[in-house]
């Protein structure tokens, strides 16, 4: 694959502080490094679907993003990585605490990378898997600017 991409603060915080929805859930980076990454967002209200459960959609964005960000590890310098195609299966409802989600590159790849995630609920007393997605990345060019 050629020269990987540094991983550096600057590049943590692109990935997250300049993603507006992903700062509006309030998903925060725990580790990034190459071929994965790892994030957590403390549950709040609005995180939660009618019946009180963590929404689907929070679930799926948590693992969609932080599969992004271990992708972004593994591309060339100025490569940019956007979700493909994804499939996530709701193992178990979540509920109020703290999710983290771990992200790993298992295929690394000059057009596409396959990502895995795993999001756990977690609270004072134990840590459940609540899904568990399959996550493809396309790497694309760098823009091209005028």
């Amino acid at each position: 694959m050629g020269d990987m991409k540094e991983i550096s603060t600057d590049e943590l915080g692109r990935i997250f502080k300049q993603a507006p929805f992903i700062e509006y859930l309030g998903l925060e980076p725990v580790s990034l490094g190459l071929g994965e990454c790892e994030t957590r967002l403390r549950v709040a209200e609005h995180h939660l679907q009618q019946d009180g459960y963590v929404h689907a959609g929070v679930m799926a964005t948590m693992a969609d993003h932080t599969a992004g960000a271990a992708a972004a590890t593994m591309v060339r310098p100025g490569e940019l990585v956007l979700s493909a195609e994804f499939k996530i299966n709701m193992l178990r409802p979540a509920l109020r605490g703290e999710l983290q989600c771990r992200s790993v590159v298992l295929k690394p790849g000059a057009r596409f990378c396959v990502v895995e995630s795993e999001v756990r609920s977690v609270n004072s007393e134990h840590s459940t898997m609540v899904a568990k997605a399959l996550v493809t990345i396309a790497v694309v060019p760098p823009p091209e600017h005028p």
